[in-house]
């Protein structure tokens, strides 16, 4: 199944309003791809995937990377002295001390410093490279759909969701699934819903590539029974 039957089935499956956007990160000292637009002006992660979903194709190498939190946790700039620190969130009125928010950012999950040259964003159906995560944002009812179809309706169990009040599309969507293999949600962050336009009730979910097949397949096996039947009401 290619990318656009994929993109295909999350939309129609779910009834999502917005394509799930498909994330690759471009590697120490490889090129930046061709197709992929590099904005005029730094944007943020979020902000990115947010005009992703809507069909941009995007690359946003380091000197575009609007905050560097989400790009430290994405291995393209250094993490910024107040933010290991603590100041930085602690001021932000996050955490009510530093230190609080300085064991947040020495717990987070991060790719190796430095490892990678940028991001590149697509729309799924029009992506051209091989993503690494796919994250999709919807309402909680279409999100959890994607709990058995990503991991349960094959494996069967229970899901451990990991998250934390900041970076919830950097760390938590994209590096967390990246890291473990594993789906994983946020309820979004600070961050992105101050600066981007994610809506007061979406929320995110990353499905890494090796996930990104069997989730297809059973949310196609899922959408000619319980989805649709879960949405009967009496």
């Amino acid at each position: 199944m290619d990318n656009v039957e994929m993109s295909k089935v999350f939309m129609e499956s779910l009834g999502l309003q917005t394509e799930p956007v498909a994330i690759t990160l471009i590697k120490k000292g490889k090129p930046l791809p061709e197709g992929y637009k590099v904005p005029e002006t730094p944007i943020r992660h979020c902000q990115a995937i947010m005009r992703a979903r809507k069909g941009e194709k995007l690359t946003v190498p380091a000197d575009k990377q609007a905050c560097p939190v989400g790009g430290s946790a994405l291995g393209i700039v250094p993490l910024p002295d107040k933010v290991k620190a603590g100041e930085f969130h602690h001021n932000m009125g996050m955490y009510e001390t530093a230190d609080a928010a300085a064991k947040t950012i020495s717990v987070r999950p991060q790719l190796e410093p430095l490892s990678n040259e940028a991001t590149a964003l697509a729309p799924l159906s029009k992506a051209t490279l091989d993503p690494d995560v796919v994250v999709v944002v919807g309402m909680p009812e279409q999100v959890f759909w994607l709990v058995p179809a990503a991991s349960t309706f094959s494996m069967g169990g229970r899901v451990t969701v990991e998250m934390a009040s900041v970076q919830a599309t950097c760390a938590d969507s994209t590096v967390v699934p990246m890291k473990t293999g594993n789906m994983n949600m946020s309820l979004g962050c600070f961050g992105c819903r101050k600066t981007s336009d994610i809506k007061p009730e979406e929320m995110l979910v990353g499905i890494p590539k090796v996930r990104l097949a069997e989730t297809v397949k059973a949310l196609k096996t899922m959408a000619q029974g319980p989805i649709p039947k879960s949405r009967q009401k009496g």
